[in-house]
């Protein structure tokens, strides 16, 4: 059972073997046949990450629609709310690293919630996400995160199948892929209803091609 105090104290949850094991080898061929270099993108992506487009895929979808997962994202955000989007991301032997940074709610803080379908396993060797817990609502008279300070950061690891939820102004970044391994992830969004029009807006320049019109209550698994 979701502890929903400890979610939002946290800001995150690392829901532990939630894709279907069975599902796992095809979400890696899938990620694999995706691939698009950088340039073939509306806008230009990083040049130490892969990236896939996979958002047609009936399982990606069924993956963003497993029950646990839409639990936990529908108690952060509050309100009725949509699958905004979908697409795979891997770092690169060598690269990966990012800055601790906020990814920012769009209207009101929790309108916007991420996350990321391990389909590899995941720790500090290969990149793993790493993380500020409870850095996702800063207190009344709260100094300015400082990006640079790495002391209060936990790194994740763990086994393919895993999903992290997280509050999108949690405090988070991509860590370098060290020895190269594998590290396919599915990085999903989803928004509050009312940010649907504006997420219509830009749509194509993130190259989203599914139709994201389905909307969700918070608590339950069917629109």
């Amino acid at each position: 059972m979701m502890d929903r105090q400890q979610l939002h104290r946290s800001g995150y949850a690392l829901l532990r073997g939630a894709i279907p094991s069975h599902w796992l080898p095809g979400l890696r061929a899938t990620f694999d046949s995706g691939y698009l270099p950088s340039d073939q993108w509306p806008v230009p992506r990083g040049h130490d990450w892969r990236h896939a487009q996979l958002d047609h895929d009936p399982t990606v979808q069924a993956l963003c629609r497993l029950p646990a997962l839409l639990e936990v994202a529908g108690e952060l955000i509050g309100e009725r709310f949509f699958l905004a989007q979908v697409e795979g991301r891997e770092p690169m032997p060598g690269g990966g690293h990012q800055r601790l940074h906020r990814d920012l709610s769009s209207q009101r803080p929790g309108d916007s919630v991420s996350a990321l379908a391990f389909l590899d396993d995941y720790g500090p060797d290969n990149g793993a996400t790493r993380l500020v817990p409870a850095s996702h609502r800063p207190g009344v008279g709260e100094a300015p995160f400082n990006f640079d300070d790495e002391s209060h950061t936990q790194q994740l690891s763990g086994q393919a199948g895993d999903i992290l939820v997280f509050d999108v102004d949690l405090v988070h970044a991509g860590s370098l892929n060290v020895q190269g391994g594998r590290r396919r992830t599915l990085l999903i969004g989803y928004f509050a209803e009312p940010l649907y029009a504006a997420h219509l807006r830009t749509a194509k320049l993130r190259n989203v091609r599914m139709d994201c019109s389905e909307c969700f209550e918070p608590n339950r698994t069917t629109a």
